[in-house]
């Protein structure tokens, strides 16, 4: 994914507890919930809230500007935020339901 450019029309952009906005697009919101991860239509509240009151934060294994937000979604299942931090700015890569949180250094928790 690129950085989004300056005609494409912002859906949100929310601060996060580890000081850096996240931020996406109509047309991208839409990508993650068509081709992506279906079972994320309807839920643009449950990724904003995963975005901005996590329950725990991990920094991936394999690229240290991806940032994985999880959200307790009922009985051992979370709503995953994946984003990515570039030059300060953060944007939304996938949003999913998973029942475990990825290895990665932790670091953040509520």
């Amino acid at each position: 994914m690129s950085e989004f450019s300056g005609q494409e029309q912002i859906l949100f952009v929310v601060e996060t507890p580890i000081d850096f906005q996240v931020q996406t697009t109509v047309n991208y919101w839409e990508l993650i919930t068509t081709i992506k991860h279906p079972i994320m239509k309807g839920r643009l509240e449950d990724v904003k809230q995963t975005l901005t009151n996590p329950d725990v934060i991990h920094l991936s294994k394999s690229d240290s500007q991806v940032y994985l937000f999880y959200r307790t979604d009922g009985n051992k299942r979370w709503v995953c935020a994946v984003t990515k931090r570039l030059n300060g700015n953060g944007f939304l890569i996938t949003a999913y339901r998973t029942s475990a949180i990825k290895e990665g250094t932790k670091i953040w928790q509520k």
